[in-house]
Formats: structure tokens, C-alpha cells, sequence
């Protein structure tokens, strides 16, 4: 099992390999692994802007409908939202529509449980299970079928819980949001301008295929120019459902999750509210924030890519405080999930109350040199580097090359057909031709 389900939920094409057909499977096959204890178990769905996600809703609705479940609509609204209204009107789960970052033609399904975490591993097998072996379910008729209940005020609900979480005004603060034509299009804005900032938005005008196009946390160009030009104290981008967040100092300069969850780290741990002074990062988080984290005088605990991992080791382990360097960032005392909206909110309240700029705040942590190259392989082929002895011989030469002064790490993405090749180091140049040279052999021995 394991192949419908990514690190974050099913994605594909909409409409091509992710069909309206398999969206009612899912919906049919969650319903039923979700709530098999309810005679009408309750749903909360949200998506994000693009163009694909009304026939998507359909299609996943009329299979939770077919099993006798209940719908709640909340229409376009951040991932985050969605953990959270599911559990102020104790659903039984709720679902996301949207595929993130990823380009307008892609969408994605991820299902929350009960209490708004992710769902866990072996519940995604059984889900798939279902579908792969063409589970005969209960026939619902008559008053058994489910019924929609729109949600008009969904967004509402979810402004006022961000808003809850600050003890402080945001007045003096001018703030520049790039919305990434998403999912936090219109409610962004609102929530920084009832906290008191003065709030310039870019990237607010969805029409369905614009989402994340040279705009959100995946495109910062346009929000440092604006930072700068509007003489800004810091700008604010997020993803496509708005689950991730990155920043742009008041210079232009960019702040990237591991320099945030270090402002993050430092400020609670002042405040002493930062439990076991631990902070669960990923693999991929930059060594950097390792020496930064130490001079604080906290603990870094890694896991594998994907906030899910790192969600579950601060549930295990009683953390309140994790996320990548991508932007997710997941503040356990307020949310169960990466949440950008709140993530922002809440640094904007550091910075407010520690009377320090962003870029002050963001140098306390230095940035090793990092290159990133994807290598385009079919999905089938992801994990041949494992066993290429050709592969394998060139990655120990430059471990050898880089000894302790940097890394070398390789991951296929739980999300689309590559394998992303990372290198960490002090020469830039050197590592970036490194990371160069070993993408193309992954492709040209694993086509």
C-alpha cells in the first residue's frame, strides 16, 4: 500500500489523475474508515481557489453523501481552517482540497481526524485498501443518504481563533501580504488589519488558475520589491492553502523557516513556554539553524521531510514547537497543523514586543550555503539511486570532499516525479556544481 497517498494527501492532475471518480472513492472509502461508529458521521470541507476544486467538492461530497455522511461546506479557506472548524463543530473529519504549492492544473485531497491532526499512516492504507480492492459498502436510501449544510460564516471563525491567539496590537507595524492568489486571498488581510498593521496585499486576485503563479512563499521576487518600495517593516507570503509561511525582512532580504522557527525558539524560550527548550526540525533544515538552536541553549530533534513526521514526534514526545524550512511551522498550543496565517500573526507579535526589526531578529541565526536540484524521474524510479552503485559511489566522494563542513542528502518527493538533491556547504559555487553534476546522473541513470 502507500501509493495513492503522498506525505501530504493524494495529488495529481485534476480531472486526468485526479478524477472525479476517484475523489467520490475517496470520499465513499474515508467516510466509512472515519465513522464507522456513526450512523451519519459530519464532514467539514474546504479548498482553495482553483478552478478544479467545485468539481472536485462534488464528486468527493457525493461519496460521503452515498454512505449516509453529512457535509459542512465552508467553501475557500486556509487548510489550517479546516482543523480548526472541525473541531469547534466536532466532526467526525474534515477535508482539504488543494494541492498547496504546487501549479493551478494540480490538486490534491487530504482528510483531518475528528480532532484536527493528519491522518495517520495505517488509516490512509485502510482508506486506500477500500478502493484498490472494490469494498462492497452499506446502500443508504431514503433518509439514510447525507445532506450539505453550507457554511457561510467559516471564515469567521477562523479569523477570531488567529486573532485569539496574541496578547498584543499590531498598530505601527506596516506589513506587506502576498496572498499567492489562495486560499488566504481575503482573509490574511482582514486578520492584520483587526490586529492594528497597516497591511499592503499583493497577490489577491484569484481567478482559478492564477494560484501560486510568480506570487506566494514559492515566489518571493515580487513581495521583497514591494517590502522595499513601500519602505515596509516586513512582508509576508504564503502558499496556496495557506498552511506555510515565509518572510521578507525589512532590507529584502529573505526569511526562510528555519530562521523563523529560531525567532520562534528564542522568544519562547524567554517567555519559558518552549517545552524541553527542544524544537523539531527535518533533514533538510539548514546546519545553520543547529549552531543557532545551541546557542540558545536548546535541543534540535530531526525527522524525515513532511510536517506530518514532524507532528507526530512533537506528539510523542510533548514538543509545542516545529516545522521546515519551507514555511511550515506548527505552534502545538495553538494549532494541529502548519498554519501560515497564525504563523505570521505571531511573528509579527515578536517583533512587535521585542522592538526589534526582522532582519535584526532573523541574524541570529547564519545561513550555510544550501543548493537544491530537482532531478526528473518517474514516480516508478524515485528510489533506484538506492541500489545504483554508480549513484551511490559519486555521493560517498563528495561526502568524503565535503567532510564536516557540509552535507549531502537525497529525497525523492512524497508529491511529484522527482528526486530532490540537496548539498550543504561553505563554497557556494562548489556545491552547486556538485548538487548539478549528481541530478544528472540520477536522470541519466535512472531513465
Amino acid at each position: 500500500m502507500g501509493n495513492l497517498f503522498g506525505t501530504d494527501g493524494v495529488r495529481g492532475v485534476a480531472n486526468s489523475e485526479l478524477t472525479p471518480q476517484l475523489a467520490f472513492e475517496l470520499g465513499r472509502a474515508g467516510a466509512y474508515v472515519l465513522a464507522t461508529n456513526a450512523h451519519k458521521p459530519k464532514f467539514v470541507i474546504g479548498k482553495d481557489t482553483r478552478i478544479s476544486g467545485d468539481l472536485l467538492e462534488a464528486a468527493l461530497t457525493a461519496g460521503i453523501l452515498s454512505v449516509g455522511g453529512e457535509v459542512i461546506k465552508a467553501g475557500v479557506i486556509p487548510t489550517p481552517g479546516v482543523a480548526i472548524l472541525t473541531r469547534e463543530l466536532k466532526a467526525d473529519a474534515g477535508v482539504v482540497i488543494s494541492a498547496s504549492h504546487n501549479p493551478a492544473e494540480f490538486n490534491g485531497i487530504k482528510f483531518f481526524n475528528g480532532e484536527g491532526f493528519k491522518l495517520r499512516d495505517e488509516i490512509e492504507d485502510k482508506i486506500e485498501e477500500l478502493i484498490e480492492f472494490g469494498f462492497e459498502y452499506p446502500v443508504y436510501i431514503g433518509d439514510g443518504v447525507g445532506v450539505v449544510t453550507e457554511m457561510n460564516e467559516s471564515t469567521n471563525v477562523y479569523e477570531e481563533f488567529v486573532l485569539s491567539t496574541i496578547d498584543t496590537d499590531l498598530n505601527g507595524l506596516k506589513i506587506v501580504l502576498d496572498c499567492a492568489n489562495g486560499a488566504a486571498y481575503k482573509i490574511a488581510p482582514e486578520v492584520f488589519e483587526k490586529a492594528g498593521a497597516e497591511v499592503i496585499v499583493i497577490g489577491n486576485d484569484p481567478d482559478g488558475i492564477n494560484i501560486n503563479k510568480n506570487c506566494g512563499s514559492t515566489h518571493l521576487e515580487r513581495l521583497q520589491s514591494e517590502v522595499l518600495e513601500r519602505n515596509a517593516d516586513f512582508g509576508l507570503a504564503f502558499d496556496g492553502d495557506a498552511d506555510r509561511m515565509l518572510a521578507v525582512d525589512e532590507k529584502g532580504n529573505v526569511v526562510d523557516g528555519d530562521q523563523i522557527l529560531n525567532i520562534f525558539a528564542y522568544h519562547m524560550k524567554k517567555q519559558k513556554c518552549l517545552k524541553n527548550d527542544t524544537v523539531v526540525i527535518t533533514v533538510m533544515s539548514n546546519m545553520g539553524l543547529d549552531l543557532a538552536l545551541d546557542e540558545l541553549k536548546c535541543k534540535s530533534v530531526k525527522t524525515k521531510v513532511g510536517d506530518r513526521y514532524v507532528l507526530e514526534e512533537m506528539l510523542d514526545k510533548g514538543y509545542n514547537l516545529g516545522g521546515e524550512q519551507s514555511g511550515h511551522i506548527i505552534l502545538l498550543d495553538h494549532n494541529t497543523t502548519g498554519d501560515g496565517v497564525l504563523s505570521g500573526v505571531q511573528l509579527a507579535a515578536i517583533i512587535k514586543k521585542e522592538n526589534k526589526s526582522l532582519g535584526e531578529l532573523s541574524a541570529m541565526m547564519s545561513i550555510f550555503p544550501q543548493v537544491l536540484v530537482n532531478a526528473k524521474v518517474n514516480n516508478n524510479k524515485k528510489y533506484g539511486y538506492l541500489e545504483d552503485e554508480i549513484i551511490q559511489g559519486e555521493i560517498r566522494k563528495m561526502e568524503i570532499m565535503l567532510e564536516k563542513k557540509g552535507r549531502v542528502l537525497i529525497r525523492p518527493s512524497g508529491t511529484e516525479p522527482l528526486v530532490r538533491v540537496m548539498l550543504e556547504g561553505e563554497n557556494l559555487n562548489e556545491i552547486k556544481t556538485m548538487a548539478e553534476n549528481l541530478a544528472d546522473m540520477i536522470v541519466n541513470r535512472l531513465a
